[in-house]
């Protein structure tokens, strides 16, 4: 079973705490969900094979929810620092991608793309090189292999409470004024080659 993790999480500039709070409740909601869902497998196994093709489809929507949440909410712990500029990352982003301003808008433009999901930066290690993706549904879009450098939450239950439906530029320009770049550039200097 799944334990729901706590986030160490000061006062983030332009997202405010009832936001955070809906948004954790939503994540420990995933985390539950998962754990109900575990259980069911586990009754279903000697049952139903329709029954268990449903609820292992569903498992891998809550799993992937749990877990981008539980990335998400880690980039901002401890608090916004900024990105180290001469590190690995950074010096990594800049050779793909020519600058870290031109990685920033192509992220930033996965963002701004119409619908709900996940912009997610990935890094490929067995071809060295960056992905931007778009994952919807949690659980559609996801680069196998690849490991989670970055994600920014772009369903509604993110924004649109306090920003609109039309606030989602400025909801990201709040994600990456609260980002932890400490968090993002351990993620990527973690990777084993």
């Amino acid at each position: 079973m799944y334990t729901e993790k706590t986030f160490a999480l000061s006062s983030l500039e332009g997202i405010t705490p009832e936001s955070v709070a809906a948004h954790l409740g939503l994540y420990a909601g995933y985390v539950k969900n998962l754990n109900t869902l575990l259980a069911s497998k586990e009754a279903l196994a000697t049952g139903d094979a329709y029954a268990l093709a449903e609820v292992t489809r569903r498992l891998a929507f809550e799993y992937d929810g749990a877990r981008l949440h539980e990335l998400y909410f880690e980039q901002w712990e401890g608090g916004s620092t900024p990105l180290t500029t001469s590190g690995t990352l950074a010096t990594a982003l800049t050779k793909q991608f020519g600058s870290l301003e031109a990685w920033e808008k192509q992220f930033r433009a996965v963002g701004m793309m119409r619908g709900i999901g996940w912009a997610i930066l990935y890094f490929d290690r067995e071809a060295r090189m960056f992905h931007h993706a778009w994952v919807s549904e949690h659980h559609e879009g996801l680069l196998a292999g690849a490991d989670i450098i970055l994600a920014l939450d772009i369903w509604e239950h993110a924004f649109v409470a306090q920003f609109g439906t039309a606030g989602r530029g400025a909801y990201i320009d709040a994600f990456f004024k609260n980002l932890n770049w400490g968090v993002v550039e351990k993620r990527f200097a973690g990777l084993k080659a």
